[in-house]
């Protein structure tokens, strides 16, 4: 167990509490593998894993505000602040805003504008409600063709993530912008904001 561990932290490159979520799962299997006789003793008996506690960054109402009203002179960072700014007002990761097609967005019968499509990564369907900015965002781009009839202007997440890093400093904003930040920045500034 010991030198599995050892071979996703540095083979697999995981981080600590990934690796912790692997090994548990493995401990699983090997409590599994005891209770159908297949092992008479788990080597996990003895061996306790912990998660560490991780600070998640999101933006604050003031330093999303700078960002939203600052004025860019090349159109590149104008874009990548929309796609980011859109992130963090529907919650959407990186590649579902990639995805993002005409038909992914239906109106309720009370009239209310929602995004109705599956997560990428997990396939689960999601209801996000357009708020006004992300609505005015869409409606910017309306017009303007994109690959694949995506709805905004996004690059590749490396890109997006390069892009980011400019913006912040242009902003002061002293935190690592990424794509993830923005989900963050929905479930706790945007999300405690709209009720």
């Amino acid at each position: 167990i010991k030198e599995y561990e050892h071979y996703l932290k540095t083979v697999k490159n995981c981080a600590h509490n990934t690796t912790v979520k692997y090994i548990r799962n493995m401990g699983k299997i090997l409590r599994l593998a005891v209770q159908k006789d297949i092992i008479k003793k788990t080597p996990m008996s003895n061996l306790k894993f912990s998660i560490q506690e991780i600070n998640k960054e999101f933006l604050s109402e003031q330093e999303l505000e700078a960002l939203l009203q600052k004025e860019f002179v090349s159109d590149r960072l104008t874009n990548i602040r929309d796609v980011f700014a859109f992130c963090c007002f529907t919650g959407l990761a990186f590649i579902d805003v990639k995805g993002l097609r005409k038909e992914d967005i239906t109106t309720t019968p009370t009239g209310e504008m929602v995004i109705r499509k599956q997560r990428q990564k997990t396939g689960v369907w999601y209801n996000v409600p357009l708020l006004p900015v992300a609505k005015q965002i869409l409606d910017k781009y309306e017009h303007k063709p994109f690959p694949d009839n995506q709805l905004l202007p996004v690059p590749s997440n490396v890109k997006m993530n390069a892009y980011l890093k400019e913006i912040a400093d242009v902003c002061g904003i002293n935190k690592n912008l990424t794509t993830h930040l923005a989900r963050h920045t929905f479930a706790t500034t945007i999300t405690l904001a709209n009720n």
